[in-house]
């Protein structure tokens, strides 16, 4: 096989160009062992070994990590489990020219998703990317031009979607068990503590940052967070926070349930990244994250409405009746999706557990699975073989169009975070916000949530985030050019991830 190294890889990629000379891999007979590169498996991808190496069908044949102690440890991992040591890459661009790799399985932070997945079809690769797909909009659309260009399978991570309980819900949703469904509320109520002050750390040893950082500008290798392999969800140059963290499994549901393969056409937020300076006893307390721990986006589609609501302080008793009815009161964190139907309600309160009630909240049908993650790592194998991508259950557009929820509702947010309002000024602006929810009910029960954490909102108040308008065709804002430059970012050299046009 004709080979390029990886100088001119990178020159083509770089440029945007996708071209025949660039390396195909060999096509994997139908009874032949798939294998697979894992990319980035510090936290994530250790999900993605084990399911790969559960399915036998696929076999470990390399390791990608910018950790070398880490990338290591799971090549021993590996080869104590399998029975074979795989290759050891900490730079993707060499993994890629490996030889008997036909999958690529992306579990990095978010800011490499794209590109790694792109880099991967275009070099012949099917690819798994965990969720969010994509680090911003742009990047989702370039992910579905290059599965559609090269004909590679391109699954993405919300294994919700091969959850047998969440797959019969949405048919149940569909055949009009809860009568007619026009709303969704979205559900993130999920502890997360401080990530720590701003500050200077060390990078830790072995850690090469350059790689690391690939599509994100450069910064001095220098950090403002403690803890380096994970916190990076927080911080919005590599990160989404848990709107785009834990948001996308939901809000994928969520369009799912109502029937929504489309963008909204109108977004609203209001937030704050609130409550480590009560926590902390110092109201000058600059925590070193910047996204959003609590977050109210309202999504317009029309005839149709989802609401997602992130809350990263304690929820114990601050949820409201209207949610602990489908929840519990039990721990903190609620995490799930209610439809609201002329007829009754269903909830998704687990991958693996959906329930449907009628108005009067008695139970009328229990959905349960088992082996999910299992379940959704078959599922794109399975189109791995048949080289048919309808058999996908997430791919790359489904993928796209749910982080596009999260990202939306992002950059919302991120205009208005400075524009700080009192609640009866943003209930005031909430009367003129189309929605299907009670738009001053859940205002009252996310303040509630924020005073009962201590959260002094005279101090600390919430942002008052931009009302946008959004063309679902053609992927821009209607009137706000600040919004729309955040659909995108600004790349390092060598690491550009290409426009649509130019996969």
């Amino acid at each position: 096989m004709n080979r390029l190294n990886r100088r001119q890889f990178t020159s083509l990629a770089a440029a945007g160009i996708a071209t025949a000379s660039m390396p195909r891999l060999r096509a994997a007979g139908p009874n032949e062992t798939l294998g697979v590169c894992v990319v980035g498996v510090n936290s994530r991808g250790n999900e993605h070994i084990r399911g790969f190496n559960h399915d036998p069908r696929t076999e470990i044949r390399a390791i990608v990590d910018i950790d070398e102690s880490v990338g290591q440890q799971r090549v021993a991992k590996v080869a104590e489990m399998q029975g074979k040591k795989p290759k050891f890459f900490t730079d993707i661009r060499d993994a890629i020219d490996f030889d008997g790799i036909d999958i690529l399985s992306a579990a990095t932070p978010n800011h490499w998703h794209a590109l790694m997945g792109i880099w991967g079809m275009q070099s012949g690769k099917d690819v798994y990317v965990e969720k969010p797909i994509c680090h911003n909009i742009d990047e989702g659309r370039a992910l579905v031009a290059t599965a559609k260009k090269y004909g590679r399978m391109c699954q993405t991570g919300t294994q919700c979607r091969s959850s047998s309980a969440v797959r019969d819900a949405m048919q149940f949703i569909a055949e009009g068990g809860i009568g007619e469904v026009k709303f969704a509320r979205g559900l993130c109520y999920k502890r997360r503590a401080s990530i720590g002050p701003l500050g200077d750390y060390p990078i830790p040893e072995k850690v090469n940052f350059d790689l690391w950082s690939g599509p994100a500008t450069f910064t001095d290798p220098k950090l403002t967070r403690r803890n380096f392999h994970y916190d990076w969800h927080w911080q919005r140059h590599y990160g989404n926070g848990d709107l785009g963290n834990q948001g996308p499994h939901q809000t994928d549901i969520a369009r799912w349930g109502l029937g929504l393969n489309r963008h909204p056409n109108a977004i609203f937020t209001y937030g704050g990244r609130l409550g480590y300076q009560t926590e902390r006893k110092d109201k000058n307390y600059v925590d070193a994250g910047d996204t959003g721990n609590t977050e109210i986006s309202i999504y317009d589609y029309g005839d149709k409405c989802i609401v997602f609501e992130t809350r990263g302080l304690d929820c114990k008793t601050t949820s409201g009746p209207e949610i602990e009815g489908f929840f519990g009161n039990e721990g903190s964190n609620k995490i799930g999706v209610i439809f609201y139907g002329s007829e009754g309600y269903l909830a998704q309160t687990s991958y693996e557990h959906c329930t449907a009630y009628d108005l009067d909240m008695n139970v009328i049908k229990d959905f349960r699975a088992k082996n999910v993650g299992d379940a959704h790592f078959a599922n794109f194998i399975d189109a791995c073989q048949s080289r048919d991508a309808s058999k996908l259950n997430a791919d790359a557009l489904m993928g796209h169009l749910s982080a596009g929820v999260s990202h939306l509702g992002n950059i919302s947010y991120y205009l208005g975070e400075q524009n700080h309002g009192s609640p009866d000024e943003i209930r005031q602006i909430l009367a003129g916000v189309k929605s299907l929810d009670d738009n001053d009910a859940t205002l009252k029960r996310t303040v509630d949530h924020l005073v009962g954490n201590g959260v002094i909102l005279e101090e600390t108040p919430l942002s008052i985030g931009a009302q946008l308008k959004f063309d679902p065709e053609t992927e821009r804002f209607i009137g706000n050019e600040a919004a729309n430059a955040m659909l995108t970012r600004e790349y390092r050299k060598g690491f550009e991830v290409p426009a649509p046009e130019n996969v």
